[in-house]
């Protein structure tokens, strides 16, 4: 009998939320309940999508285009799709993935000021059908954010904006979200990483 498909979930949100600590804690909980799990990342999840991520967060590139590099972002994630995502889900695995194309919506989109309209025309084109099944965004102040992206260390040329980007940013995913609530969940980063890692594993558990 083939597998059933698997789930595909994306964490997004703005800098500082803390994607990375709590997409492990998602990891360990959806395997203890028996769930094979690919975790990955965007832009970046194949050898050539991780070279065009170097690329794009490259801060000594201060003349990229605002369409490059949104056709850089969909390039990888193309190769990301095919080589990754696709197969894991047809596989019957969940796939948990840091960022996907709300990101690109958020950034090149409320970010850059590209319009929703150029976006959903690559996206279908890229994606066909394909679209999260959930979107957990870890959601927090823009000020907090920059100040822990700060903390973690070097930054790279998306953490070099000025704050008005990212309150730009933050804005995008909050508009996404309300427009469809049945597939997002907001979840306020602010708070403690187990506070935050309950609403992650609570929101997640709709699904299972």
């Amino acid at each position: 009998m083939a597998n059933q498909r698997g789930k595909f979930i994306t964490v997004e949100g703005p800098e500082g939320g803390g994607k990375s600590t709590q997409i492990v804690h998602l990891r360990r909980f959806l395997e203890s309940t028996g769930k094979c799990v690919v975790s990955t990342r965007e832009p970046g999840g194949t050898p050539l999508s991780e070279s065009i991520r170097a690329l794009l967060l490259d801060k000594t590139i201060d003349s990229m285009g605002t369409d490059t590099e949104l056709l850089m972002m969909f390039a990888a994630r193309a190769e990301h799709i095919r080589q990754v995502i696709e197969p894991a889900l047809r596989g019957g695995q969940w796939v948990v993935c840091d960022r996907f194309t709300d990101a690109t919506y958020a950034y090149q989109g409320g970010g850059r000021g590209l319009p929703d309209e150029r976006i959903e025309s690559i996206e279908s084109w890229v994606q066909g059908q394909l679209r999260p099944d959930m979107t957990l965004i870890l959601d927090l102040p823009v000020s907090v954010g920059l100040q822990r992206a700060v903390a973690r260390g070097e930054v790279d040329r998306f953490e070099l904006e000025d704050e008005q980007f990212f309150h730009r940013v933050r804005k995008k995913y909050l508009e996404r979200a309300r427009s469809a609530p049945q597939r997002y969940r907001i979840i306020d980063a602010s708070r403690s990483l187990e506070q935050v890692r309950e609403s992650v594993i609570a929101s997640i558990t709709l699904l299972i």
